[in-house]
């Protein structure tokens, strides 16, 4: 086997944390992101109802036992998805190249979401210790 073909023998710093936000970023996508419920969805018992005021309510339940239950659990678990996703990452990244565009863009997303996150938590911070100040 010639060296071009060889599998790389470790990480940098640099692509360490780049497929960790990419990892990140996937997982967010999958377990909470409202864009992706229709996969959630698929491994769900859905139950369309009709609320006291008219409107309709869509009613999620997971499977008993079986595959769609072991599924639909790896989609509501962070920790779990992550591992999938991480190895998915992984295994796409020494593979091919061509996931490169792919691994880079979830991880400019990745810190994206960090930075929405951190401004939320900064504003929810400040709205405690406004309405705090105001006896509230």
């Amino acid at each position: 086997m010639d060296s071009t073909h060889r599998l790389p023998q470790g990480l940098s710093v640099f692509e360490f944390f780049l497929l960790s936000l990419a990892a990140f970023r996937l997982t967010r996508l999958f377990v909470y992101d409202k864009i992706t419920q229709f996969i959630r969805d698929w491994f769900l018992r859905k139950e369309v109802l009709a609320g006291e005021d008219g409107e309709l309510v869509i009613v999620r339940r997971k499977y008993v036992q079986g595959p769609l239950r072991t599924a639909s659990e790896l989609l509501e678990c962070p920790w779990c998805f992550g591992v999938w996703a991480a190895a998915c990452v992984l295994f796409f990244y020494f593979i091919t190249p061509l996931s490169v565009p792919v691994i880079l863009l979830l991880a400019i997303a990745g810190v994206a979401t960090f930075f929405q996150l951190l401004a939320t938590m900064v504003g929810w911070r400040a709205e405690r210790l406004k309405q705090k100040v105001e006896g509230k």
